[in-house]
């Protein structure tokens, strides 16, 4: 039977990548969404982009967007590498690419021009890598970098009081917009917190792994996830992006 399973932030972990695959026992026949931020951290970014184009050629999968992923893509075609990247986990970025070919560098910028800011599927749920401030939804959103920058949405859910009912007035009204919206961008760990959290009905994919935490998978059905060992263990040479915080 067919799933969509949704993955939090990758951060260049391969290694990581593989065993969500393994221990969620994903088929060809699986719906996948990517929540986006898959470069900046560990060694492996140029083989995460480059499995995640050949698995797109096998079956369903929608990549959003991420910011790590849109500096990515600035230097890809540009060449640029300001130095807030190269701080924030770009290093290890440009390094992995190294080895490679222009025309493979080039197959690589094409999928990250071709992922999305968001996607909202038949559920009335939304998919977006950070958040956004439109009281009407992203699709009105002033400022597309909110798409993956903005943090509001999930601090919004997490300050809330939990015995606040959906039809009164102070119930934020962003939230009412979807039956439930999965982001990732803002690790749980800062609450403590190392599997993906739920407040109100927000998901929140992404559990650490750029840091000391583990990648996620999820099916969006049953709530079912499945996660990796931490990403220190698989990199244990290596520091991820345990030095930055953006």
């Amino acid at each position: 039977m067919s799933r969509t399973l949704v993955i939090g932030d990758i951060h260049g972990g391969f290694k990581a990548l593989q065993q969500v695959f393994e221990r969620a026992e994903v088929s060809v026949d699986d719906q996948l969404i990517f929540l986006g931020d898959y470069v900046d951290g560990w060694s492996e970014s140029y083989r995460v982009i480059q499995f995640l184009i050949e698995l797109s050629g096998k079956q369903k999968c929608i990549f959003i967007k991420g910011n790590h992923d849109a500096w990515c893509e600035d230097w890809l075609s540009s060449g640029t590498d300001p130095d807030v990247w190269l701080f924030n986990g770009g290093k290890s970025t440009v390094e992995s690419y190294a080895d490679y070919s222009l025309e493979k560098t080039h197959t690589h910028l094409e999928f990250f021009q071709r992922m999305k800011n968001y996607h909202v599927d038949h559920e009335n749920r939304l998919f977006i890598h950070a958040g956004y401030s439109s009281m009407h939804g992203p699709e009105k959103e002033v400022y597309s970098s909110n798409y993956r920058w903005d943090r509001t949405l999930w601090e919004t859910a997490v300050a809330m009081d939990k015995t606040l009912q959906k039809n009164s007035a102070l119930y934020p009204k962003r939230l009412l917009l979807y039956n439930e919206i999965f982001i990732g961008h803002t690790p749980t760990l800062y609450l403590g917190i190392p599997y993906p959290a739920n407040k109100a009905n927000i998901w929140n994919m992404d559990t650490g792994a750029a840091f000391t935490g583990a990648l996620s998978i999820m099916d969006v059905e049953t709530k079912e996830f499945w996660q990796s060992d931490p990403l220190p263990s698989l990199y244990p040479n290596e520091k991820g992006r345990n030095n930055d915080s953006l």
